[in-house]
């Protein structure tokens, strides 16, 4: 699964210098973070709009767009996948609840 997610992520940043006219990631990395972010809140509703009152495929097309500009956002901060992947590794051991606990206490 993760290959595929790299796949994309490569072809993301390959796209950071492509033509904004032909390339819609060029397009959003030229418009800047705060839209990248927009984006990434827009499509997070979507899914979850998506998840309470669509058919499986609309939530499957939804959450696609989502991931995609998720890594868009990664891209434009400069994060590559494995970090991410390894932050989840690193949260396999241990409960949800026990993590957030964690991270709060860290704040």
């Amino acid at each position: 699964m993760s290959s595929v997610l790299q796949d994309l992520y490569s072809k993301i940043k390959e796209r950071k210098s492509a033509n904004p006219e032909i390339s819609y990631s060029a397009r959003l990395f030229e418009r800047g973070t705060n839209h990248i972010c927009q984006k990434v809140g827009e499509e997070a509703v979507e899914t979850v709009i998506s998840a309470l009152s669509g058919t499986k495929q609309n939530l499957i097309e939804e959450s696609a767009d989502l991931v995609y500009h998720l890594l868009v956002l990664w891209a434009d901060a400069e994060i590559e996948p494995e970090i991410i992947w390894d932050e989840l590794l690193r949260r396999g051991g241990q409960s949800g609840v026990e993590e957030k606990s964690q991270r709060s206490n860290n704040k």
